[in-house]
């Protein structure tokens, strides 16, 4: 059980960060470019650890930013409820991310490629493939079938209450410096890659880092400086750009 719960909690952490720097930062506010070489990988991640589609992503998280807390926004804890948002929001993303119409407003400048066709397209394809890597690598290093099978069952809900957890709680529960509905909290920060910082990043969504405070802690700053300095992707700009005032 243990092994079963260290495991699950190490590939969710994985699919946090690459949600956060390369669907999010990256693909969704274009805050850094990343090379071909580091896309290929971080594509292949998110379809075997959540199965989703990136336009699609980028689609109802540009639509959030779009209508922030009103009833056109795909998951606020202000229109539907805290506890909906918290333990349904891959409900309300489905119902937004299904939408064609959705995507192609949003997510015009993110085509379906000839990658997506083959494989990126078949999320249960996907989630397959990534349950079975799961599977063997937990048998190979001695702890069981089962035992993979389980990590893969623990990820899925950890994945899932992290993610309802960035909407629900980061436009609920924390400290506002700036002028808009997010909020940050900095424990939630430290277990979802900086998303937890949302008020922040709500007040300038191009900033590649989120921590713009004196004693903020963001994680996914230090792979977007690792890439950085490995060559793999290039910041938008140093400085923040800021909508709104503190």
């Amino acid at each position: 059980m243990i092994a079963a719960v260290i495991a699950a909690l190490l590939v969710t952490q994985l699919a946090i960060f690459v949600t956060t720097v390369y669907l999010h930062r990256a693909l969704t506010h274009r805050a850094l470019t990343v090379h071909p070489g580091a896309a290929l990988p971080f594509r292949t991640v998110i379809w075997i650890t959540t199965g989703m589609r990136p336009r699609e992503w980028v689609a109802v998280h540009r639509r959030h930013h779009a209508a922030t807390d009103t009833v056109d926004d795909p998951h606020s804890p202000k229109q539907v409820g805290f506890w909906r948002v918290q333990l349904g929001n891959v409900g309300l993303y489905k119902r937004v991310a299904a939408d064609a119409a959705n995507t192609s407003k949003y997510a015009r400048d993110i085509p379906p490629d000839r990658l997506d066709r083959l494989a990126f397209d078949y999320s249960l394809l996907g989630l397959g493939v990534g349950t079975a890597i799961l599977i063997v690598t937990m048998w190979a290093l001695g702890f069981g079938l089962l035992t993979g099978l389980l990590a893969a069952g623990l990820h899925a809900v950890f994945y899932v209450m992290l993610s309802g957890a960035i909407n629900a709680v980061g436009h609920t529960v924390g400290k506002q410096p700036y002028e808009n509905s997010a909020t940050n909290l900095q424990s939630l920060a430290f277990i979802t890659a900086g998303e937890g910082l949302h008020n922040n990043h709500h007040a300038a969504p191009t900033s590649a880092r989120f921590a713009l405070h004196r004693g903020e802690i963001d994680p996914g700053s230090w792979l977007v400086s690792v890439l950085v300095k490995l060559h793999l992707a290039e910041v938008r700009h140093a400085d923040v750009h800021l909508k709104t005032a503190a």
